[in-house]
Protein backbone atom coordinates (compact mmCIF):
# COMPACT_ATOMS: atom_id res chain seq x y z
CA UNK A 1 0.00 0.00 0.00
CA UNK A 2 1.42 3.33 -1.00
CA UNK A 3 2.03 6.21 1.36
CA UNK A 4 -0.36 9.14 0.48
CA UNK A 5 1.38 12.15 0.39
CA UNK A 6 -0.65 15.32 2.49
CA UNK A 7 1.12 18.59 1.42
CA UNK A 8 0.48 21.80 1.78
CA UNK A 9 -1.78 22.00 -1.31
CA UNK A 10 -4.20 19.45 0.33
CA UNK A 11 -4.48 21.51 2.80
CA UNK A 12 -5.08 24.95 1.52
CA UNK A 13 -7.45 24.24 -0.82
CA UNK A 14 -9.53 22.36 2.42
CA UNK A 15 -8.98 25.16 4.03
CA UNK A 16 -11.56 27.88 1.67
CA UNK A 17 -14.15 24.75 2.52
CA UNK A 18 -16.77 24.11 5.50
CA UNK A 19 -18.71 21.37 5.99
CA UNK A 20 -22.26 22.11 5.09
CA UNK A 21 -24.06 19.05 7.49
CA UNK A 22 -26.98 20.52 9.27
CA UNK A 23 -26.25 18.45 12.56
CA UNK A 24 -28.28 19.25 15.86
CA UNK A 25 -27.30 17.15 18.80
CA UNK A 26 -28.39 16.75 22.06
CA UNK A 27 -25.22 15.78 23.59
CA UNK A 28 -21.91 15.47 23.78
CA UNK A 29 -19.14 17.67 24.81
CA UNK A 30 -18.84 21.44 24.62
CA UNK A 31 -17.95 22.57 21.17
CA UNK A 32 -19.23 24.85 18.17
CA UNK A 33 -22.64 22.92 16.99
CA UNK A 34 -25.87 24.43 18.05
CA UNK A 35 -27.76 21.50 20.04
CA UNK A 36 -31.50 20.73 20.99
CA UNK A 37 -30.04 21.38 24.49
CA UNK A 38 -30.88 25.02 26.23
CA UNK A 39 -27.78 25.97 27.82
CA UNK A 40 -26.29 29.69 28.88
CA UNK A 41 -24.33 30.37 25.59
CA UNK A 42 -24.23 33.81 24.13
CA UNK A 43 -26.80 32.73 21.77
CA UNK A 44 -30.62 33.71 22.29
CA UNK A 45 -33.06 31.24 21.67
CA UNK A 46 -36.17 31.67 22.68
CA UNK A 47 -38.49 33.12 26.12
CA UNK A 48 -40.53 31.18 28.50
CA UNK A 49 -42.63 32.36 31.96
CA UNK A 50 -40.41 32.07 34.82
CA UNK A 51 -40.83 29.15 36.89
CA UNK A 52 -39.76 28.86 40.70
CA UNK A 53 -35.84 27.76 41.40
CA UNK A 54 -34.75 29.25 37.78
CA UNK A 55 -32.08 31.97 37.96
CA UNK A 56 -32.89 35.59 38.48
CA UNK A 57 -30.16 36.80 36.61
CA UNK A 58 -32.04 35.70 33.45
CA UNK A 59 -35.27 37.58 34.23
CA UNK A 60 -35.75 39.60 31.38
CA UNK A 61 -37.39 43.13 32.85
CA UNK A 62 -38.23 44.58 29.84
CA UNK A 63 -40.67 41.86 28.73
CA UNK A 64 -41.61 42.21 32.56
CA UNK A 65 -42.67 45.33 32.22
CA UNK A 66 -44.60 44.98 29.41
CA UNK A 67 -46.53 41.73 29.61
CA UNK A 68 -46.42 42.20 33.87
CA UNK A 69 -44.98 38.71 33.54
CA UNK A 70 -41.79 37.24 34.56
CA UNK A 71 -39.93 35.75 31.47
CA UNK A 72 -36.65 33.84 30.90
CA UNK A 73 -34.49 34.43 28.64
CA UNK A 74 -33.12 30.90 26.87
CA UNK A 75 -30.07 30.14 24.95
CA UNK A 76 -28.67 27.61 22.63
CA UNK A 77 -26.00 25.71 23.80
CA UNK A 78 -23.11 24.90 21.82
CA UNK A 79 -22.21 20.93 21.52
CA UNK A 80 -19.41 19.47 19.38
CA UNK A 81 -20.45 17.83 16.23
CA UNK A 82 -19.71 13.87 16.22
CA UNK A 83 -18.76 12.52 12.77
CA UNK A 84 -17.95 8.87 12.43
CA UNK A 85 -16.13 8.33 8.92
CA UNK A 86 -16.38 4.24 7.97
CA UNK A 87 -13.62 3.04 5.29
CA UNK A 88 -14.60 0.38 3.57
CA UNK A 89 -10.86 -2.15 3.70
CA UNK A 90 -11.82 -5.16 1.58
CA UNK A 91 -9.56 -6.25 -0.82
CA UNK A 92 -11.64 -5.02 -3.81
CA UNK A 93 -10.56 -1.48 -2.66
CA UNK A 94 -7.14 -2.79 -3.66
CA UNK A 95 -7.92 -2.51 -7.36
CA UNK A 96 -8.11 -0.17 -10.11
CA UNK A 97 -4.83 2.30 -11.32
CA UNK A 98 -4.71 4.01 -8.95
CA UNK A 99 -5.94 1.46 -6.34
CA UNK A 100 -9.85 2.93 -5.29
CA UNK A 101 -8.32 2.90 -1.60
CA UNK A 102 -5.93 5.97 -2.18
CA UNK A 103 -9.10 7.71 -2.98
CA UNK A 104 -10.73 6.40 -0.60
CA UNK A 105 -7.79 7.50 2.07
CA UNK A 106 -7.78 10.72 1.25
CA UNK A 107 -11.79 11.54 0.55
CA UNK A 108 -11.31 10.20 4.70
CA UNK A 109 -8.48 12.61 5.15
CA UNK A 110 -9.90 16.13 4.13
CA UNK A 111 -13.60 15.08 5.64
CA UNK A 112 -11.27 14.42 9.05
CA UNK A 113 -9.57 17.84 8.67
CA UNK A 114 -12.97 19.82 8.11
CA UNK A 115 -14.07 18.00 11.05
CA UNK A 116 -11.45 19.29 13.19
CA UNK A 117 -11.57 22.48 11.59
CA UNK A 118 -14.61 22.80 12.79
CA UNK A 119 -13.97 21.74 16.45
CA UNK A 120 -15.82 18.65 16.10
CA UNK A 121 -15.41 15.55 16.98
CA UNK A 122 -14.07 12.65 14.40
CA UNK A 123 -13.70 8.77 14.41
CA UNK A 124 -12.21 7.43 11.48
CA UNK A 125 -13.71 3.78 11.84
CA UNK A 126 -12.12 0.30 9.40
CA UNK A 127 -15.25 -1.78 7.84
CA UNK A 128 -13.83 -5.65 7.45
CA UNK A 129 -15.30 -8.49 7.56
CA UNK A 130 -18.20 -8.49 10.03
CA UNK A 131 -17.16 -6.07 12.41
CA UNK A 132 -15.06 -2.68 12.53
CA UNK A 133 -11.90 -1.52 14.42
CA UNK A 134 -13.10 1.62 15.86
CA UNK A 135 -10.68 4.47 15.89
CA UNK A 136 -9.99 6.97 18.69
CA UNK A 137 -12.43 9.71 18.81
CA UNK A 138 -10.32 12.80 18.06
CA UNK A 139 -10.74 16.53 18.13
CA UNK A 140 -8.15 19.91 17.30
CA UNK A 141 -5.96 20.87 14.61
CA UNK A 142 -2.97 18.75 16.40
CA UNK A 143 -5.08 15.51 15.63
CA UNK A 144 -4.18 15.30 12.33
CA UNK A 145 -1.24 13.62 12.33
CA UNK A 146 -2.68 11.09 14.09
CA UNK A 147 -5.42 10.22 11.61
CA UNK A 148 -3.13 11.16 8.76
CA UNK A 149 -0.62 7.78 10.45
CA UNK A 150 -4.07 5.72 10.43
CA UNK A 151 -5.02 6.20 7.00
CA UNK A 152 -1.53 5.26 5.75
CA UNK A 153 -1.47 2.27 7.65
CA UNK A 154 -4.57 1.16 6.76
CA UNK A 155 -4.70 -2.71 5.63
CA UNK A 156 -6.86 -3.39 2.52
CA UNK A 157 -7.93 -7.33 2.83
CA UNK A 158 -10.29 -9.95 2.62
CA UNK A 159 -13.62 -9.60 2.65
CA UNK A 160 -16.50 -6.97 3.85
CA UNK A 161 -20.01 -7.82 4.48
CA UNK A 162 -20.93 -3.77 5.26
CA UNK A 163 -24.70 -4.20 6.67
CA UNK A 164 -23.24 -6.60 9.64
CA UNK A 165 -19.59 -4.37 9.82
CA UNK A 166 -21.70 -1.43 10.34
CA UNK A 167 -23.49 -2.91 12.45
CA UNK A 168 -21.12 -4.60 14.94
CA UNK A 169 -21.04 -1.33 17.48
CA UNK A 170 -23.41 0.26 18.82
CA UNK A 171 -23.95 3.90 18.45
CA UNK A 172 -24.57 6.97 20.70
CA UNK A 173 -25.37 10.18 20.30
CA UNK A 174 -26.89 12.07 17.27
CA UNK A 175 -24.04 12.51 14.42
CA UNK A 176 -23.01 12.00 10.91
CA UNK A 177 -21.74 8.59 9.64
CA UNK A 178 -19.80 9.50 6.58
CA UNK A 179 -19.24 5.68 4.64
CA UNK A 180 -16.59 5.19 1.91
CA UNK A 181 -16.84 2.22 -0.19
CA UNK A 182 -17.41 0.67 -3.76
CA UNK A 183 -20.72 -0.90 -2.26
CA UNK A 184 -20.18 -4.03 -4.13
CA UNK A 185 -21.31 -6.29 -1.67
CA UNK A 186 -24.14 -8.92 -2.45
CA UNK A 187 -25.78 -8.94 0.98
CA UNK A 188 -26.71 -5.04 0.29
CA UNK A 189 -25.95 -2.41 2.69
CA UNK A 190 -29.66 -1.57 3.59
CA UNK A 191 -29.87 -2.85 6.81
CA UNK A 192 -26.84 -0.98 8.03
CA UNK A 193 -28.19 2.46 6.48
CA UNK A 194 -31.56 1.58 8.22
CA UNK A 195 -29.51 0.94 11.67
CA UNK A 196 -27.78 4.27 10.97
CA UNK A 197 -30.75 5.92 10.24
CA UNK A 198 -32.79 4.27 13.68
CA UNK A 199 -29.50 6.16 15.66
CA UNK A 200 -30.23 9.47 13.84
CA UNK A 201 -27.62 9.58 12.14
CA UNK A 202 -27.42 11.85 9.18
CA UNK A 203 -25.74 9.50 6.18
CA UNK A 204 -23.25 9.96 3.68
CA UNK A 205 -22.79 7.57 1.40
CA UNK A 206 -19.47 8.28 -0.87
CA UNK A 207 -19.18 5.30 -3.92
CA UNK A 208 -15.43 5.00 -4.78
CA UNK A 209 -14.94 3.36 -8.38
CA UNK A 210 -12.24 2.41 -10.53
CA UNK A 211 -11.45 3.55 -14.05
CA UNK A 212 -11.49 0.04 -14.69
CA UNK A 213 -14.78 -0.97 -13.50
CA UNK A 214 -16.40 2.55 -15.21
CA UNK A 215 -15.41 1.95 -18.18
CA UNK A 216 -14.13 -1.36 -18.94
CA UNK A 217 -11.18 -2.53 -21.70
CA UNK A 218 -10.56 -6.36 -21.15
CA UNK A 219 -10.72 -7.93 -24.31
CA UNK A 220 -11.02 -11.96 -25.15
CA UNK A 221 -11.58 -15.28 -22.82
CA UNK A 222 -10.38 -14.20 -19.63
CA UNK A 223 -10.67 -15.77 -16.30
CA UNK A 224 -11.51 -13.16 -13.43
CA UNK A 225 -11.05 -13.93 -10.09
CA UNK A 226 -12.99 -11.85 -7.61
CA UNK A 227 -10.34 -10.50 -4.84
CA UNK A 228 -12.09 -10.84 -1.78
CA UNK A 229 -14.27 -14.44 -2.26
CA UNK A 230 -11.18 -15.58 -4.88
CA UNK A 231 -14.07 -17.23 -6.88
CA UNK A 232 -13.01 -17.88 -10.57
CA UNK A 233 -15.30 -16.84 -13.29
CA UNK A 234 -14.89 -17.87 -17.25
CA UNK A 235 -15.81 -14.86 -19.35
CA UNK A 236 -15.89 -14.01 -23.22
CA UNK A 237 -15.33 -10.12 -23.48
CA UNK A 238 -17.07 -8.83 -26.45
CA UNK A 239 -19.77 -6.12 -26.90
CA UNK A 240 -22.67 -7.81 -25.50
CA UNK A 241 -20.61 -8.79 -22.48
CA UNK A 242 -19.76 -5.57 -21.94
CA UNK A 243 -23.60 -4.23 -22.59
CA UNK A 244 -24.71 -7.02 -20.08
CA UNK A 245 -21.66 -5.44 -17.76
CA UNK A 246 -22.94 -1.74 -17.90
CA UNK A 247 -26.21 -2.49 -17.90
CA UNK A 248 -25.32 -4.75 -14.01
CA UNK A 249 -23.15 -1.04 -13.25
CA UNK A 250 -26.17 1.18 -13.87
CA UNK A 251 -28.52 -0.90 -12.10
CA UNK A 252 -25.64 -1.08 -8.88
CA UNK A 253 -25.74 2.53 -8.41
CA UNK A 254 -29.47 3.54 -9.20
CA UNK A 255 -30.12 0.96 -5.74
CA UNK A 256 -27.59 2.96 -3.82
CA UNK A 257 -29.19 6.23 -5.38
CA UNK A 258 -32.50 4.78 -4.50
CA UNK A 259 -31.36 3.43 -0.76
CA UNK A 260 -29.76 7.62 -0.07
CA UNK A 261 -33.35 8.73 -1.13
CA UNK A 262 -35.22 6.35 0.81
CA UNK A 263 -32.72 7.06 3.91
CA UNK A 264 -32.40 10.60 3.30
CA UNK A 265 -29.07 10.31 2.67
CA UNK A 266 -26.22 12.15 0.82
CA UNK A 267 -24.91 10.24 -2.47
CA UNK A 268 -21.71 10.92 -4.19
CA UNK A 269 -19.65 8.77 -6.81
CA UNK A 270 -16.36 9.05 -7.93
CA UNK A 271 -13.59 7.92 -9.37
CA UNK A 272 -10.38 6.79 -8.09
CA UNK A 273 -8.70 8.80 -11.31
CA UNK A 274 -10.73 11.89 -10.64
CA UNK A 275 -8.64 15.14 -9.86
CA UNK A 276 -8.92 15.97 -6.27
CA UNK A 277 -9.88 19.76 -6.88
CA UNK A 278 -12.42 18.62 -8.91
CA UNK A 279 -13.64 15.71 -6.56
CA UNK A 280 -14.06 18.42 -3.56
CA UNK A 281 -14.84 21.60 -5.16
CA UNK A 282 -17.49 20.12 -7.96
CA UNK A 283 -18.73 16.75 -7.31
CA UNK A 284 -19.28 17.38 -3.13
CA UNK A 285 -20.12 20.96 -3.58
CA UNK A 286 -22.68 19.95 -6.14
CA UNK A 287 -24.44 17.52 -3.61
CA UNK A 288 -24.24 20.00 -0.69
CA UNK A 289 -21.76 18.60 1.30
CA UNK A 290 -19.42 21.43 1.14
CA UNK A 291 -19.43 24.83 0.41
CA UNK A 292 -16.70 27.93 0.38
CA UNK A 293 -16.43 29.99 3.33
Amino acid sequence: MAVLEFDDKFFKQLNTLKLSLNLRLNQGMSGMRKSSLKGSSVEFSDFREYMLGDDLRRIDWNAYGRFDKLYIKEFMEEKEGLYRIFVDTSESMNYGNPPKADMARYLAAAFAYLVLNNLDRVYVNTLIEDSQTIGKGLSGSNSMKKIIYALNNMEFKGGTTLSKSIMSAPLRGKGCAIIISDFMDKEGIEEGLKYLAYANQQIVLIEVLSPEEINPTLEGSLNLIDSESDDVVKVSMNRKTLEGYQQTLDEHRKYIKRLAKKYMASYVSVSSDDDFSRVVFELMMKEGLLFKK
